[in-house]
């Protein structure tokens, strides 16, 4: 049964830094795309990074490109976020998502496994 967890959302002030990890298990993902989806209160889910399985391609959303930064560890099955320079709108909760191919995607219907989510709250 593969299980995908996030961890580290917090509260933080704007301008302020978090890590989110995502820890999967149940399966070997070295060879799948991963990625981190957020859902801000009273809207839709949308992309936020993903990384292919080697880590040679990451891609971003226009909207978090050059604050944060995808990652990944093979060996411990686990995907990273690192997210600076944090401002109100990034205020969500934010998941992590397995692809079962190697190649990234901002499309959420292209992941098959997902994580409960996990809340990020930026204050002001």
């Amino acid at each position: 049964q593969v299980q995908m967890v996030e961890s580290g959302g917090g509260l933080v002030h704007t301008g302020g830094s978090l890590r989110l990890s995502c820890s999967a298990s149940g399966r070997t993902f070295s060879t799948s795309a991963m990625g981190w989806f957020r859902q801000p209160p009273g809207k839709d889910r949308e992309f936020v990074a993903a990384i292919r399985g080697d880590s040679s391609v990451t891609i971003y959303s226009e909207s978090v490109k050059g604050r944060f930064t995808i990652a990944r560890d093979n060996t411990k099955n686990t995907v990273y976020l690192q997210m600076n320079s944090l401002k109100p709108e990034d205020t969500a909760v934010y998941y992590c998502a397995a692809k079962a191919s190697w190649y990234p995607s901002s499309r959420a219907d292209d992941y098959r496994y997902w994580g409960q989510g996990t809340q990020v709250t930026v204050s002001s």
